[in-house]
């Protein structure tokens, strides 16, 4: 396993479809809040925030594929997904791990509905700060705000 911080010149198409599944993958596994629908109008957005997101960090598997990724923007980590068949073998604290020491990650959000995530993160230091009732698209799903 490696973890690869990926330029904006090597995001290929076929790794962006790559991080696309390990996303869906991930969502479905853990989002159970949402709908088919609402998943499928998400990964319509998801290529362009791996083209466009300032640091994007990869975990590689030992068959040179991408299992694992986030995206950070000035200190806040806007997002970490790992496929699920990954799961629960420690990658997202080493990707965290790695992004607080490497890029300063110190705030995140989560949604509300997704509570092993919020025990992840706090597990990893973030405390909630802020609640809003929607998320950012003004969709009814709360969003706690973290921060470390």
């Amino acid at each position: 396993m490696e973890i690869k911080n990926i330029n904006k010149d090597d995001r290929t198409p076929k790794l962006i479809e790559q991080l696309t599944e390990v996303w869906e993958n991930s969502v479905r596994a853990t989002h159970l809040f949402l709908s088919e629908n609402e998943v499928e109008k998400i990964k319509q957005y998801v290529p362009q925030a791996l083209e466009e997101i300032p640091y994007l960090i990869v975990v590689i598997n030992e068959n040179n594929l991408p299992i694992a990724f986030m995206g950070i923007n000035n200190k806040k980590l806007e997002m970490l997904f790992v496929s699920a068949d990954e799961r629960g073998k420690g990658i997202g604290t080493k990707l965290i791990l790695y992004g607080i020491k490497g890029y300063s990650i110190n705030k995140l959000t989560v949604n509300e509905q997704n509570p092993n995530a919020r025990r992840f993160y706090e597990k990893n230091g973030f405390t909630v700060y802020k609640r809003t009732e929607t998320d950012e698209q003004g969709n009814p799903y709360p969003l706690l705000y973290m921060k470390i």
